[in-house]
């Protein structure tokens, strides 16, 4: 019977869906450490592992002879995992496209409403007790429908983002990436990243992370950015120079931020969490149960079909 282990805790509808296995369950909320997943490599014959659980280079050359041959990754994000060491240790790294695609958009819809409408600064208002009722000029916001949206990354979640924008408020879609797409709603392809920032009024980030990604947005391009214009990101925290989004949310030199992941994740700076003009999550981009459910059961699936020795489904 093949060993997997479970590295954190799951919906438990995805562990039904494991018999036939002997299984481990790691029932914690906080990623893996060094020793754990050098352990997991020399015991197990599958790992089911997720955000946080940092397979880096040096983790797969401390185990050269490695009896696991998946890492079934829960998530569509794999930059935790250095997946050409994996390959070269004989590891097959999948992970969870498509069962993501729809929540990550709405959560991306939530903090283009949230911070062009000034929605969590209107919330503590009322919270603090301070409110002292309607009138004409009271919390003036951003007016979403017919803006201009320019969403980085056209992939499955760009395009659900792109939808949403167009068909739901008007909104006329901007985009920069790799390449042109073929799309069935109007978009403008821009194939410079500065100048996509100073034409549109929202800025949406949904690229994969890695070096390829760090810090694409930078101060140079919010700076570009127009005075009342909201960044939005849900792709991975590194991809925005936290610092420097710092700085322009400080000087008010853009009009907001929306984020649901950070540059250091957990830790979010006080002076970000000081700020009126951000909206802060934690996280929650796929989190809703049949969301994560449908992760977990395709995670398995992943698992199960390595472990027969067939091709997974969601190789990368």
């Amino acid at each position: 019977m093949k060993n997997v282990l479970i590295s954190r805790l799951l919906p438990d509808e995805v562990y039904a869906s494991l018999e036939g296995l002997s299984v481990v369950r790691r029932d914690e909320t906080a990623p893996m450490d060094g020793d754990e997943m050098r352990r997991a490599l020399r015991e197990f014959d599958g790992v089911m592992c997720t955000l946080g659980d940092q397979f880096s280079a040096q983790v797969f050359a401390d185990v050269p002879t490695p009896r696991c041959k998946v890492l079934a990754n829960f998530g569509v994000g794999y930059n935790h995992i250095n997946v050409e060491a994996a390959k070269a240790s004989g590891i097959t790294v999948t992970n969870t496209p498509g069962a993501v695609t729809d929540a990550t958009a709405d959560i991306a819809m939530t903090l283009m409403l949230m911070s062009a409408r000034r929605a969590a600064e209107g919330e503590r208002l009322v919270r603090s007790g301070e409110w002292e009722g309607w009138h004409p000029t009271q919390m003036l916001g951003l007016h979403l429908s017919g803006k201009a949206v320019g969403i980085v990354g056209m992939g499955r979640i760009g395009q659900a983002i792109a939808r949403r924008c167009h068909f739901g408020f008007g909104m006329q879609i901007r985009y920069h990436g790799r390449s042109r797409k073929e799309l069935d709603f109007e978009a403008q392809y821009y194939d410079d990243l500065t100048r996509l920032a100073s034409d549109v009024d929202v800025l949406v980030m949904a690229v994969p992370g890695g070096a390829e990604t760090r810090h694409m947005v930078s101060s140079h391009v919010l700076a570009a950015m127009k005075p009342h214009a909201r960044i939005i990101n849900i792709s991975r925290g590194e991809v925005v120079e936290q610092a420097a989004l710092i700085t322009a949310l400080e000087n008010q030199s853009i009009g907001g931020a929306g984020l649901d992941v950070y540059e250091f994740e957990p830790d979010v700076p006080q002076a970000l969490r000081d700020l009126d003009n951000v909206v802060l999550l934690p996280h929650l981009g796929t989190s809703t149960r049949e969301v994560r459910v449908d992760m977990g059961l395709m995670m398995v699936e992943n698992l199960q079909a390595v472990l027969r020795g067939d091709a997974p489904p969601n190789p990368v």
